[in-house]
């Protein structure tokens, strides 16, 4: 390397350190710490929208898209699915740059990308523009920045009341969904007016974001850490990391998490609790169609068909629906408080047993008629354990990687995640499109309790607590 070249290279890092040592000089305004988790809890309310939204009006989405293909609709929406996985899998190459450039330029770019995702949905009038909606939102979503910000702002002690707090938040903001459901539908093929106001709301909030959030204090010292070595000390930091790149990248993540019994068993623990992943994205079939059976049962109507699927769309499910988010957000905070005071892993078995039991019971009950509000309070339990339990997952990741690796090798999870997911779709899909939409229940279960009884085994014979970690100085290699 010429001395010209080396020049550039050492006063491209010296203006760098100036930047980061400026951003960190800056004093914080009073309370900053409040506004902080204000803004956070915006952006996770943007964020669980944008994941939900489809999910919540499946049932009317399937039917609109594929009106010709009647009782195989589910199942062709969910093919369509896996077409975006590509794409999702682009967003998990993007999400580690947040290691070398920053945290806050991703959150910002994240929330108005997922709002602009909305958007597009809403305007669509074709499959091709639902489809490119969806590829956003799915490229999106994973990044979980404010994830990332929450981790490392927050004291050690409060870190998971924090987090579940403001997914509490988050989660009661997805009652907007039932909301507009029963204000803006007036029959089932207005899915489309749904979109709009939480893009709007989306796009608000990252502007909010870009004029109050500042870059978290974890990543400027870790990254004035490493511009500051010598380029001998850069060197020897490569190879203690196990990796060529000490600022984060996927494959590097992935290498060193396999090098790590902690890390490793953590990625095995999260493919496993993923393989009942279908029931997550198919709970309003579940619930719709637990209810049309119900009232043909009853002799209310003759067969599954338009009729009686409109008025369970805007009858017991969007009523259902606005206890969805209330249940979602309950079994959050239960993991919040168990995990600061009796640990991670106690509350990720606890969220587990949870996700089980209310998964029976919000099934059964749409089938038996009960109470619309009782079984989305059910269904939202359901889901909001089964994320619970993929939180803690993650936050246990988190806090057994280095800084300098932490948004990769969270980022990394989902590609493991993904094996569950795929086994997942593997065996559902054919079923349901074969046997049609009713049967979404019964597989879905099939593929739940296994998969979880196979990560609580992993869980709790090959992994240890990470309660209490000091973020600032975990090396990953403390379990090895």
């Amino acid at each position: 390397m010429t001395t010209e070249k080396l020049q550039k290279i050492q006063s491209k890092r010296e203006k760098e350190i100036r930047k980061w040592e400026k951003e960190k000089a800056k004093p914080k305004k009073n309370f900053y710490f409040a506004y902080l988790v204000l803004i956070i809890s915006l952006i996770y309310a943007t964020d669980e929208i944008a994941s939900q939204i489809g999910t919540l009006m499946k049932t009317e989405i399937a039917n609109d898209l594929f009106s010709n293909f009647g009782e195989s609709s589910v199942g062709l929406l969910d093919i369509l699915s896996i077409l975006v996985v590509p794409f999702q899998a682009l967003g998990l190459l993007y999400r580690p740059l947040a290691d070398r450039w920053g945290r806050r330029k991703f959150l910002l770019i994240n929330t108005f990308g997922m709002s602009l995702a909305m958007l597009v949905i809403f305007l669509s009038n074709n499959l091709f523009l639902y489809f490119a909606g969806a590829v956003l939102v799915q490229f999106f979503i994973p990044h979980d920045m404010h994830v990332v910000y929450i981790m490392e702002s927050s004291p050690s002690k409060h870190r998971a009341r924090v987090y579940s707090s403001i997914k509490f938040f988050a989660n009661m903001a997805v009652m907007l969904i039932p909301f507009m459901r029963r204000t803006l539908m007036q029959d089932a093929t207005q899915w489309r007016l749904v979109y709009f106001v939480p893009a709007v709301v989306g796009v608000i909030t990252a502007l909010i974001a870009l004029l109050t959030a500042r870059e978290t204090d974890s990543f400027i010292d870790s990254r004035l850490r490493y511009l500051r070595m010598t380029d001998e000390e850069r060197e020897a930091e490569k190879v203690r990391k196990s990796s060529e790149n000490a600022q984060g990248g996927l494959i590097h993540a992935l290498k060193f998490a396999w090098k790590h019994n902690q890390l490793r068993w953590l990625y095995i623990t999260s493919a496993l609790a993923n393989l009942g992943f279908i029931g997550t994205i198919n709970y309003q079939v579940i619930m719709s169609y637990g209810y049309a059976q119900n009232y043909i049962a009853n002799g209310m109507f003759a067969s599954l068909g338009d009729e009686v699927m409109n008025f369970v769309s805007v009858g017991p499910v969007t009523t259902a629906l606005f206890m969805f988010p209330v249940g979602c957000a309950v079994s959050q905070v239960i993991m919040g408080f168990i995990s600061d005071s009796k640990g991670r892993k106690a509350a990720a078995i606890t969220t587990a047993i949870n996700c089980l039991v209310a998964f029976i019971g919000f099934s059964v009950g749409a089938r038996m008629a009960w109470n619309p509000y009782l079984a989305g309070f059910l269904c939202g339990a359901f889901v909001g354990s089964f994320y619970s339990t993929n939180d803690v997952l993650i936050m246990m990741i988190g806090e057994s990687s280095p800084t300098n690796l932490r948004s990769s090798t969270m980022s990394a999870q989902f590609i493991v995640t993904a094996i569950g997911v795929a086994i997942s779709y593997i065996i559902s899909l054919p079923l349901i499109t074969v046997l049609g939409n009713s049967v979404t229940g019964v597989v879905s279960f099939a593929l739940l309790v296994p998969g979880f009884i196979a990560a609580f085994f992993a869980l709790v014979r090959k992994t240890h607590d990470t309660k209490g970690i000091d973020m600032d100085t975990v090396t990953g290699s403390e379990w090895d």
